[in-house]
């Protein structure tokens, strides 16, 4: 009875052996006929034992969850069917045995098989075209942001560039634009729908590529592409091709809409000139009659994380990357790397000393994991996880907030459960404390730019509000034919908050303000 019902199963699966692979059919027809899946194990119970669909369906489950006391009855159950069906009793023991083992986890080895073909075709164009296999990978997840972050990681360690999206170059998914360049899919930008990417792509199509926010606002439709999708796109980068920086066009869109919208409502009245010989005036370009620079680093970036969900062009890190090299052990990429410790015996070393660390990085994700909370830090050379328990993270819960960058200290240790290096923390701070707690002086850069005067009563004004602090300040001026350093005295030295820090940088660009240390030790 069980050969002829196994035999039937093998007719019956012969157009599935046909259908894959011509060089795996031998193979196949060898072993497909002797694996059981899970439905065959429901139809035994039914041919064998007298089971109905219900039943059998049930003891399908059972042997799943692998419930002792459930397993038990079904059993019994099967056995009493099965003799009274003239099976004999070691026989239908040794059934249930067989199918009991499949249920646990039985995978056809033909399934298998052709799961080794994909395999092995994935990774072929993953070494190959990996641009390409990137790029089809993102787009399959357009929508899932915590799995473009993850790709977008891949796409670091390939050694692919992943390019901002661009209005005049860009499709709705992610596209190939070189052999080592990915450029970004319109369709990732949150508030962007299908239906305003499938306008404005259409409209370039047919007439060009767009040469301004005017001309953009004039060409596409509103009805598709409002105002909170024109914000997205910009805050993206998407229209960075522009030449204008994300801050200009941000205060331009008002105007931009106003504009466009008279231009339409022209067009549509039919409004010309007095002879009804032209049609309504383009209203001119304010390309060149607005220019800004651009929003500080940490508010671009955010900007950017808002629309696509991650940060694309740079990392919130970069900022305090010089500063952070000075009170921590490490980057997190280099002590990720460190192999877990081993004895003389080559064995896993579970005595070996803790060694105390100070790391720092921004908070990308916290999760409760039973009676600790897990923190996810990235520095943008690597991640760590760190683990406090319940008194810990109720002490410093007001600090690990995802975007923020934190100093962690406590024992570096091989945590199996995850397979890496992962720290207990004993202490939290906010890396602005830190900075401003450890840093002893400032060095102001100035380069002759023509404002002379005009500059240094700026700064004046930048630092007077800052000067109860204790970190000094020195300003040193680079000419054509002199240089200088002057040290503005203690009643100069200010307090190097992330505020007096970014202002700093806005006025003299951040390259030209320094924090100090340490003798010897500076920080660019």
């Amino acid at each position: 009875m069980v050969d002829d019902f196994i035999a039937r199963k093998h007719s019956s699966n012969q157009a599935e052996i046909d259908y894959l692979h011509p060089d795996l059919k031998p193979v196949l027809e060898e072993t497909y006929g002797v694996i059981l899946y899970q439905e065959q194990v429901m139809q035994i119970a039914q041919v064998l034992a007298g089971y109905t669909l219900g039943g059998a369906d049930l003891l399908r489950r059972a042997m799943g969850k692998k419930k002792p006391e459930e397993m038990a009855k079904q059993r019994e159950i099967f056995m009493s069917g099965a003799t009274e069906r003239g099976v004999a009793e070691p026989t239908a023991t040794r059934i249930f045995d067989l199918m009991e083992k499949f249920a646990g986890y039985g995978f056809n080895k033909s399934h298998s098989a052709a799961y080794a073909v994909l395999s092995y075709q994935t990774a072929y164009l993953k070494a190959h075209y990996p641009a390409a296999f990137m790029a089809a990978v993102m787009s399959a997840d357009l929508d899932n942001t915590d799995r473009l972050v993850t790709l977008k990681d891949d796409c670091r360690k390939l050694g692919l560039e992943l390019a901002a999206p661009s209005v005049d170059r860009s499709t709705y998914h992610f596209s190939v634009a070189g052999d080592r360049a990915i450029l970004y899919g319109l369709g990732a930008i949150k508030g962007v729908g299908r239906s305003a990417v499938e306008a404005l792509i259409a409209e370039r199509e047919a007439n060009g590529d767009y040469s301004s926010l005017s001309e953009f606002c004039r060409r596409v439709d509103h009805d598709r592409v409002n105002r909170r999708a024109l914000e997205a796109m910009i805050k993206s980068g998407a229209m960075d091709d522009f030449g204008q920086s994300r801050r200009a066009l941000m205060h331009q869109v008002p105007e931009a809409l106003k504009s466009a919208d008279q231009y339409a409502r022209a067009v549509a009245a039919g409004q010309n000139d007095m002879f009804g010989l032209e049609a309504p005036p383009e209203p001119d370009d304010d390309k060149a009659s607005l220019e800004m620079d651009e929003w500080p680093e940490r508010l671009l970036l955010s900007s950017e994380k808002e629309a696509l969900g991650l940060y694309l062009t740079g990392h919130p890190f970069h900022a305090v990357r010089a500063d952070a090299r000075c009170f921590v052990d490490g980057n997190l990429a280099d002590l990720a790397a460190e192999p877990p410790p081993q004895s003389a015996r080559g064995e896993r070393d579970y005595s070996q000393s803790r060694r105390e660390v100070t790391i720092a990085g921004l908070v990308v994700d916290v999760r409760k994991r039973g009676n600790r909370v897990s923190v996810v830090l990235d520095d943008d050379s690597g991640r760590m996880e760190v683990s406090l328990f319940g008194e810990a993270f109720q002490e410093f819960r007001h600090l690990l907030v995802k975007d923020e960058i934190v100093v962690v200290s406590g024992p570096l240790r091989y945590d199996d459960f995850i397979g890496a290096w992962s720290v207990n923390v004993k202490n939290v701070l906010h890396i602005d404390r830190v900075i401003e707690s450890r840093a002893k002086s400032m060095l102001l850069r100035l380069a002759p730019n023509g404002q002379g005067e005009q500059l240094l009563m700026k700064l004046h004004d930048v630092l007077l509000p800052y000067r109860e602090g204790n970190c000094e300040v020195a300003v040193q001026y680079f000419g054509d034919d002199a240089k200088a350093r002057l040290e503005l005295g203690a009643e100069w030295s200010v307090r190097p908050s992330r505020e007096l820090r970014d202002k700093l940088s806005e006025l003299l660009g951040s390259n030209n303000v320094r924090l100090l240390y340490a003798p010897g030790r500076e920080i660019m």
